[in-house]
C-alpha cells in the first residue's frame, strides 16, 4: 500500500484535528466537486481509466485539493509524497526525487503533492520539470490562486489543471451530520445551517467551527447545540476573503460591472461582501472613483465628486460611520446615467500617440513670455475665445500642424453628455461655416 503517513500519526486520537480525524479514506467518503467527480465527469473517468497523469487542482481553502491527492495515491496504490511551497526548499525537492528514486527501483510509483505550489518560485517549479518527463514522479499540485498567472508555462503544460469549487450547503449539511455522530454531538436544524453560513463553503472552517461549539457544549454541558448557542459561542465569523487573490479580484470585477450594469442591489452586495471580508474600505473609495469616471463620466459629472466625497467622508469617520458614506457613492454610480466616451478618447488618443511621431505644438498656441519668443512669432495670430462672437473662435486649429482632423471625443446622448454633443455639434458647425469663408 501507498504510505500515507500523516503528520498526525503520532498524536493521540483526542489532540488530532477533527478535519483530519474525519478526512476521507475512501473516494465514496468524499464530498462536494460533483462537478469533477461525479459519473462521466473528468476525475471520475481519471481514476477509472486506471492511468495515473500530473494534475493541478486549484480552488479555494477547505475544498479538498490535499484530501483528492491522497486518495488518488490509495486508488492507484502509489507512494505520496507532500511538499508545502510555504515550508520547503531546494533540498526537500532533492530529498523528495531521491525517494521516488528509491521508490522505482522497488517497482513502485510515487504522487508528489505539492501544496500552495504558486509559493514556489520560478527555479523551484522548473526543479520538477525532468522528473515529470521521465515518468519517476506524477505531480499533483495545489494552489488557491489562478494557474495560469502563478504557474509556470513549462509545468502548466504538463498537468491537467481542475477547477474546484467551494462546497455548496447540501454538501456542508452532509459533514455536519457526520461530524455530529463522530462527536456524539446533537444539533438541531437551525445550529446546522448557521454552522454551514459561519463556514462559507470551506469544510476545514465548518470542523474547526464543530470543534469549538463541541468543546463549549461539553464544558457546560448542553445537551442539544441550539442557533442561539453557536451564536452565543462563535465569535463573528468574516466571510472568506483572500486579499490580494482570486475572490478579491473575482468580487472587484462584480462590483464594477454591477455599478457598469446600472444595478444598484448587485453593487451594494457585492461592495457589504468585500466590507464584510475585510477589504479596505478606501481601496474600494479608490474603485469607486475609477467607475465614476470609467463609465459615468460626463454623463453625470457629479458622480465623481460624490465618490470622492465619500471616500473624505470615510477618512473622517472611519468604520463603520463612514462604510455608509461609500455605500451611497456605490447606489448613486449604479443608478446614475452611463456613458464611457471620456474613457474610450483617453485610450484613443494613448494609441494614437503611441504610434504616432512627436509633434511641434503650433506657432500660434505656444507661449510667449520673453520678447525673443515674441519675435520669432510665438503666439502671433492666436485667437483669444473671449474676445470672439459667442466666446468660440471658429475655425481655429488647435491639434498640431500637418495632423489629419480627429474626433476623438464622441459624447453619447445619455445624461449631461446628451446637452454636450448638441453644444459640440453646434461648435462644428460654426467651424464649417469658418472654413468656408
Amino acid at each position: 500500500m501507498s504510505s500515507q503517513n500523516s503528520l498526525f500519526d503520532d498524536i493521540p486520537a483526542g489532540h488530532i484535528p477533527l478535519a483530519e480525524q474525519l478526512r476521507p479514506r475512501t473516494l465514496g467518503e468524499f464530498v462536494g466537486q460533483r462537478h469533477l467527480l461525479g459519473e462521466g465527469m473528468p476525475l471520475h473517468i481519471a481514476f477509472a481509466s486506471g492511468k495515473l497523469h500530473s494534475l493541478i487542482l486549484w480552488g479555494p481553502p477547505g475544498v479538498g485539493k490535499t484530501t483528492l491527492a491522497r486518495l488518488m495515491a490509495q486508488h492507484f496504490d502509489a507512494e505520496f509524497i507532500p511538499l508545502s511551497a510555504v515550508f520547503s526548499g531546494v533540498k526537500d525537492i532533492r530529498d523528495a526525487v531521491a525517494q521516488a528514486q528509491m521508490h522505482q527501483s522497488q517497482g513502485r510509483h510515487t504522487i508528489l503533492f505539492v501544496d500552495e505550489v504558486h509559493r514556489f518560485n520560478k527555479a523551484q517549479q522548473d526543479a520538477f520539470l525532468p522528473y515529470v518527463e521521465q515518468g519517476l514522479v506524477t505531480f499533483v499540485g495545489a494552489t488557491t490562486e489562478n494557474p495560469s498567472f502563478e504557474v509556470n508555462s513549462a509545468l502548466l503544460s504538463r498537468a491537467q489543471v481542475y477547477r474546484l469549487q467551494p462546497l455548496d450547503d447540501a454538501d456542508l449539511l452532509q459533514l455536519v451530520e457526520r461530524a455530529a455522530v463522530h462527536l456524539s454531538l446533537l444539533i438541531d436544524k437551525d445550529a446546522a445551517e448557521l454552522l454551514v453560513s459561519y463556514a462559507d463553503g470551506d469544510a476545514r472552517r465548518l470542523f474547526n467551527l464543530l470543534e469549538q461549539v463541541h468543546t463549549a457544549a461539553t464544558t457546560r454541558d448542553e445537551q442539544k447545540v441550539s442557533a442561539e448557542f453557536v451564536s452565543a459561542v462563535l465569535a463573528r465569523q468574516s466571510r472568506r476573503f483572500d486579499k490580494g487573490g482570486d475572490e478579491f479580484y473575482d468580487q472587484i470585477s462584480a462590483l464594477h460591472k454591477s455599478v457598469r450594469g446600472s444595478n444598484p442591489d448587485g453593487a451594494l452586495y457585492w461592495l457589504v461582501r468585500m466590507l464584510d471580508g475585510g477589504a479596505d474600505p478606501l481601496y474600494l473609495g479608490r474603485r469607486l472613483v475609477r467607475m465614476a469616471s470609467e463609465d459615468i463620466g460626463l454623463a453625470d459629472p457629479r458622480a465623481l465628486t460624490m465618490t470622492l466625497d465619500a471616500c473624505a467622508s470615510y477618512e473622517r469617520l472611519g468604520s463603520p460611520e463612514g462604510e455608509l458614506a461609500l455605500a451611497q457613492a456605490a447606489v448613486y454610480l449604479a443608478v446614475a446615467a452611463k456613458s464611457n466616451a471620456v474613457y474610450v478618447a483617453y485610450n484613443t488618443v494613448r494609441g494614437w500617440i503611441k504610434q504616432d511621431k512627436s509633434r511641434p505644438v503650433p506657432v500660434h498656441l505656444r507661449n510667449a513670455p520673453t520678447k525673443l519668443m515674441k519675435e520669432m512669432g510665438y503666439g502671433k495670430a492666436y485667437r483669444y475665445a473671449h474676445d470672439e462672437p459667442e466666446a468660440y473662435a471658429a475655425g481655429e486649429q488647435y491639434l498640431p500642424d500637418g495632423m489629419t482632423e480627429q474626433i476623438f471625443y464622441q459624447p453619447t446622448p445619455r445624461g449631461l453628455e446628451g446637452k454636450i454633443a448638441e453644444r459640440m455639434a453646434y461648435l462644428r458647425s460654426l467651424d464649417r461655416a469658418a472654413n468656408k469663408k
